[in-house]
């Protein structure tokens, strides 16, 4: 059967959104790649942070932690923001200041300018997350959500690892300031394309009032938000369980593993890259399996609890040797990667106007948990410091880091008892009712 001039037309258009929908999908990911790069380069350079800024472990997580307080009070505004006036306007502008602070950090000359080259990046990453899940949302059908979700994190893991071993190789090369600056750069260069090339909405869903309208007020999304019982509990679910990866890969873990292993700074860092490279293979595992067996908080509460395990035997488990630490890392980062479906969750128990509020919402618990477990973190091994130097750096032995890591257990033990609160979708949307 032949095919009119009319039908080869809307092929080739439908095949063009089609490619264009996967580009915007590329670009918004690979901006989550370049936040998480930048998220966790602090681990490789503790001990040459604490040496330059000559400051304590506990100066250091907050110097870390300044990136997650500027993510925490932007996370909501970041939704409100991006449903309001759409994300393309709005995300050029965070990747372009977050590329500012990292220039800013690369250029900094003293613990506060540091601090505030850390908070502005933190602040234009605070909508990565956020825009890169409604885009999805704005381009691809419903039920490839959770997939692109688990895909999205793949990309964005890659960038974790990007910012452990080949950032360390760089640094152990030329310098960290170097560093930091070729990364502010690359940011500048990915927002210029990503103003040039995405767009809000695909032309096939403009049509769709839930996606698009802008008639709902900012007050009355927020307070949709917080009205909805499922969406607190997704929320600290997602903040216990997600803590562990970045206070052990986005901070502390090289410095441990070096001592614990007694290996060099750059070994250590390939050791904790294979979290994030377990994370990029589980995300869209998970995301596919869950979708296969029509439940969600099953697959996250197995996930979460083999995360448990291994992370603790990792810690604690005496005589472990390198590879069995490393396979363990490994099965901690692809495990825990199943707590990512609480996102595909908070968007399927509320309606699809609020994606992105509902989100940032969420992320601002993970924020949360970030700001004040890095600190703390450093507070107890500054406590169990026993004096040494080395380069002017302090060093802490193998007890103190094992005594610090005790949240880790915790966390992930709490993140058990809070997801047997949370109601089982079943793959389906469950909109509340009709929005005012």
């Amino acid at each position: 059967m032949f095919k009119t001039k009319t039908q080869h037309f809307q092929e080739k258009k439908n095949l063009f959104y089609s490619t264009h929908a996967w580009v915007i999908w590329l670009l918004s990911a690979l901006f989550m790649f370049y936040k998480y790069a930048i998220e966790v380069s602090p681990s490789v350079m503790t001990s040459t942070l604490m040496s330059t800024f000559n400051i304590s472990g506990t100066a250091l997580g907050n110097l870390a932690a300044c990136y997650f307080y500027a993510y925490l009070l932007l996370q909501i505004p970041a939704g409100l923001l991006l449903d309001k006036v759409g994300p393309r306007r709005i995300t050029t502008l965070a990747i372009a200041l977050c590329a500012v602070g990292s220039i800013v950090f690369a250029k900094a000359d003293s613990l506060l300018i540091a601090g505030i080259g850390r908070f502005l990046t933190g602040a234009g990453a605070a909508f990565a997350a956020v825009n890169c899940l409604k885009l999805i949302s704005n381009w691809f059908a419903p039920k490839q959500f959770a997939f692109m979700t688990g895909l999205m994190m793949t990309v964005a893991m890659l960038g974790a690892v990007g910012g452990q071993a080949p950032l360390a190789a760089f640094i152990e090369a030329m310098d960290w300031r170097y560093a930091m600056e070729f990364i502010g750069i690359a940011g500048l260069v990915l927002a210029a394309i990503f103003w040039l090339i995405v767009r809000d909405v695909s032309p096939t869903h403009r049509a769709d009032k839930h996606i698009v309208s802008q008639s709902l007020s900012l007050k009355t999304s927020l307070k949709r938000i917080l009205r909805n019982k499922q969406a607190w509990w997704l929320s600290v679910y997602s903040g216990f369980a997600f803590s562990p990866v970045m206070i052990f890969g986005g901070l502390w873990g090289v410095s441990f593993l070096s001592e614990a292993f007694q290996t060099s700074s750059n070994l250590a860092a390939r050791a904790v890259s294979l979290i994030f490279i377990g994370f990029a293979a589980g995300a869209p595992l998970f995301g596919w399996f869950s979708d296969w067996l029509g439940k969600r908080v099953i697959v996250m509460f197995w996930g979460t609890l083999i995360a448990l395990i291994s992370i603790t035997c990792v810690i604690y488990l005496p005589g472990l040797n390198p590879l069995s630490m490393q396979i363990l890392l490994f099965l901690f980062g692809f495990s825990i990667s199943s707590f990512l479906l609480c996102f595909t969750m908070i968007r399927e128990v509320n309606a699809p106007i609020l994606a992105a509020t509902a989100i940032g919402f969420m992320n601002a618990f993970d924020a949360l948990f970030g700001a004040f477990s890095d600190p703390l973190t450093g507070k107890f091994l500054d406590f169990c410091w026993d004096g040494t130097l080395v380069n002017g750096a302090r060093a802490f032995s193998v007890l103190a880091y094992k005594t610090a890591f005790l949240t880790l257990p915790i966390y992930l033990v709490i993140s058990l008892i809070v997801l047997c609160k949370v109601k089982e979708t079943y793959c389906k949307a469950t909109i509340p009712s009709p929005l005012p």
